[in-house]
């Protein structure tokens, strides 16, 4: 019973493909200037099948001459087989990296931000490496899990994100 509940609780570890939008919680207006307001689009992250990330584009209004960095960052893990010549299985281990995208963000003359779309891959991110140089390392099954991701908007001489989006 306990291999059963422990399997439960990594299979809900992993971060499920679908749209994934601002909660309350997402805009912090104290780490923005003024009048800051959505003109156009709306921030959002879609999940893919392969657990890759898109994150769409969007405008700001009301932000003056400030500027902005847009990032996302996820947290991804992977099972790699290590194989010698006679492709026989030597090893295997699990690794986890952090794949990540941004920008830098110009206001406009009009106090609009046109924030870019932001996107991530953990398939082609998946650092695959053995310990000895003369085996072939491959992903088990082709299967990367998604941990975790984090997207930020982020205004010049603020400290802290005006929006955010995880999961």
């Amino acid at each position: 019973m306990l291999v059963l509940a422990l399997s439960a609780s990594v299979a809900f570890a992993a971060v499920a493909p679908g749209i994934y939008t601002p909660t309350s919680g997402s805009f912090n207006t104290a780490n923005a200037p003024g009048s800051s307001h959505l003109t156009s689009g709306s921030p959002s992250c879609t999940v893919n099948a392969a657990r890759s990330i898109s994150c769409s584009a969007y405008v700001l209004g009301g932000v003056g001459h400030t500027n902005a960095t847009v990032s996302l960052s996820a947290s991804y893990s992977a099972t790699i087989d290590c194989t010698n010549n006679g492709v026989n299985l030597v090893e295997s281990h699990t690794s986890n990296f952090t794949a990540t995208s941004s920008a830098s963000v110009a206001s406009t003359k009009n106090g609009q931000l046109s924030v870019p779309a932001q996107s991530v891959s953990g398939l082609s991110s998946a650092p695959q490496v053995c310990p000895n140089p003369n085996w072939t390392p491959s992903i088990r099954g082709g299967v990367v899990t998604l941990n975790s991701f984090t997207y930020t908007l982020t205004f010049a001489g603020f400290t802290s994100a005006y929006i955010t989006i995880t999961a």
